[in-house]
């Protein structure tokens, strides 16, 4: 309904290079390129200008989009109506997330909406909270599930609609036999002068684990990098540090001990639920919606 070469400088503005827009969107450079050079001869405007090894929007690019903005939050609107007064809704319907919410979340959803919406084609697709705008913004998923943090868009981002599903608590990981084994909760300052390992350097779960310990008023001692918690817990129960971890993941029976955190406020993370901008109310969203809620109550209760 919308120009796809709108899509293509939404992309570009988002990611401020052409090469990072074309991964995004799967497409070459020159395909980029191309479509951006046709639609200024189109508009008779200069659209972007090159800055270092990136670019920058000029003027008219900024118009365009603010505009173009509007449209897409428009025809999500006009598909969330047109699906409601269907007699079924129909078609692809696609949710995205980060690894643990691929795995505990996502499934329990899309089996919902398999059973509501027969003639849905349901699809998930298991990716970082970055990646997952990048999907969004595409159109190549519907809703999204992601971890709040200071690198993705904010929530007042207007061209996506995010909101709180639920704070996902971290818990302590140490070896069986520790000398904090036996307590019933932590907190970080116990474990300062720990040996610890997390995710690599630019990781969600990096980041998560420093500002965590930042607030408690140390930086942390990284021995090793681990994405996978099993290969975290495997590292702690061979005493080479301890590692916090999320409610939300399933640890193998390694020999170790999950103790939760206690703090004010206790480090968690604060998972969303984003859709573009006016796709809210879309009735496969809301049901979709409906049924994470419930889940993550399940697995996360309210202390």
């Amino acid at each position: 309904m919308i120009d796809p070469r709108l899509k293509v400088l939404q992309m570009v503005s988002h990611h401020g290079t052409v090469t990072a827009a074309a991964a995004a969107l799967n497409y070459t450079p020159s395909a980029v390129s191309y479509q951006l050079r046709q639609l200024a001869d189109e508009l008779g405007a200069e659209l972007i200008a090159q800055s270092g090894r990136g670019v920058k929007l000029t003027a008219a690019a900024r118009t365009v989009l603010r505009h173009a903005e509007l449209l897409h939050a428009q025809v999500e609107r006009a598909y969330a109506e047109l699906a409601a007064a269907a007699d079924e809704p129909s078609g692809p319907f696609t949710l995205c997330g980060f690894s643990t919410a691929a795995t505990h979340l996502l499934p329990p959803a899309a089996a919902a909406l398999r059973e509501h919406y027969p003639q849905v084609r349901v699809r998930v697709i298991e990716a970082e909270p970055a990646r997952c705008f990048d999907l969004l913004l595409a159109g190549e998923a519907d809703l999204a599930l992601v971890i709040n943090t200071a690198d993705l868009p904010p929530s007042a981002d207007e061209r996506f609609d995010q909101q709180h599903l639920v704070d996902d608590p971290l818990d302590l990981v140490v070896p069986a036999g520790h000398r904090l084994a036996e307590r019933s909760r932590v907190s970080l300052a116990d474990v300062a002068d720990e040996q610890w390992i997390v995710g690599r350097p630019g990781s969600t779960y990096h980041e998560l684990v420093r500002a965590a310990c930042t607030s408690a008023g140390f930086s942390p001692n990284i021995a090793h990098y681990a994405d996978e918690w099993d290969t975290g817990t495997a590292l702690v129960a061979h005493h080479f540090g301890i590692i916090l971890v999320p409610r939300l993941a399933r640890l193998h029976d390694w020999p170790v001990v999950r103790i939760p955190l206690r703090g004010e406020p206790a480090p968690a993370r604060r998972i969303l639920a984003a859709t573009r901008l006016g796709g809210a109310r879309h009735p496969v969203v809301e049901t979709a919606l409906t049924t994470l809620t419930t889940t993550a109550a399940t697995l996360l209760p309210p202390p």
